[in-house]
């Protein structure tokens, strides 16, 4: 608010140094006259920029607006040929030529002080009302800005109690058949719930970290799986100082191990990961088993993940799910920049 004040009064300030100087040039006297005027039209501007708009105009109080200006107008209009016709001392002013006024002056001489009093609350209205808007713009920002954060928060918090589920599965499906390999699980399962909890909170994380964590995640799987040698994940370009949204592609790689098991307990899962500079692609293919996968009934996870790329990655993103040839693919191309 200070700031404002302080810019208004400079530019009006500045405004009347400018004009009082091209006056007095002009005449060598104070124009005490046309300062007045100058005063009255100002003291019109900030009644319309500070009361009429945003008490009226903008509450959509139209024709009270209207009515308003027009009684100001007059006022303004009624004061000036008050001040005008005031006497004065000095020389009588001499006529202006020879012989009478000529019609279009004497309407000129009322027409020309109206527009002048007229541009004054034109341009307080567009101040004020550029003002206004900006305001409401920023407003909107941030509102869509704070359902966007809530939006994403609510979607990851959503997220997390979901693989936790699936990965606690493994575990013990892999205590149930007395395997070796549960305590490697459990050991990869707790490297997971580190990163979940340490860096996933991140606004952004490492491109190589979020790899890893996959990887992490996928040999999680293998060692719950008996058939797993169609189970892959391959990795290729040069990751370095990549970054990602945390958990962005684990529910896709989630709900393909889910879906991935045929009637005869033959699982296919194949993830194919290229980075080239800025930009990553996901492709992620499934057999298509005993329960079919789709878009929209798939459980949380999946839903979750295309919701919250649409928020992150407005536009720098395509994704494609579908099915092909019996499989469930999902191809994602994203711009990490």
């Amino acid at each position: 608010m200070t700031r404002k004040l302080v810019l208004h009064a400079g530019v009006w300030l500045l405004f009347l140094c400018l004009f009082t100087v091209e006056v007095f040039w002009n005449t060598d006297r104070f124009p005490a006259l046309s300062a007045t005027i100058l005063l009255v039209n100002l003291l019109l501007f900030y009644i319309n920029y500070l009361v009429l708009v945003p008490y009226l105009l903008l509450r959509k109080r139209t024709w009270l607006y209207i009515l308003s200006i027009l009684i100001l107008l007059v006022l303004i209009l009624g004061l000036r040929e008050l001040v005008l016709h005031q006497p004065r001392g000095g020389v009588p002013k001499p006529p202006r030529g020879f012989g009478p006024e000529p019609p279009f002056f004497s309407i000129l001489k009322y027409l020309f002080p109206l527009l002048i009093s007229l541009s004054f609350i034109v341009v307080g209205t567009a101040v004020k009302v550029y003002e206004q808007w900006s305001r409401t713009l920023v407003e909107e920002k941030e509102i869509e800005a704070f359902k966007t954060r809530t939006e994403l928060h609510y979607l990851k918090n959503q997220l997390s109690p979901h693989f936790l589920f699936n990965s606690l599965n493994s575990i013990y499906s892999l205590i149930n058949k007395k395997s070796e390999e549960a305590s490697e699980a459990v050991i990869m399962l707790s490297e997971l719930m580190r990163y979940m909890l340490y860096q996933a909170d991140n606004e952004y994380v490492s491109l190589a970290d979020e790899l890893a964590y996959m990887q992490n995640y996928v040999r999680l799987q293998r060692l719950r799986i008996a058939n797993n040698e169609n189970v892959s994940l391959n990795i290729h370009g040069t990751v370095t100082h990549q970054k990602i949204r945390p958990l962005l592609l684990i529910s896709f790689i989630e709900n393909a191990f889910k879906y991935g098991t045929d009637y005869k307990g033959n699982t296919e899962v194949r993830i194919v990961i290229t980075v080239e500079g800025s930009e990553l692609l996901f492709v992620c293919q499934n057999l298509i088993g005993t329960r079919k996968a789709d878009l929209h009934n798939s459980g949380i996870g999946l839903k979750n993940t295309t919701d919250r790329i649409k928020l992150l990655y407005p536009e720098s993103h395509q994704l494609k799910v579908y099915e092909e040839d019996s499989k469930f693919i999902v191809h994602l191309r994203l711009n990490l920049n």
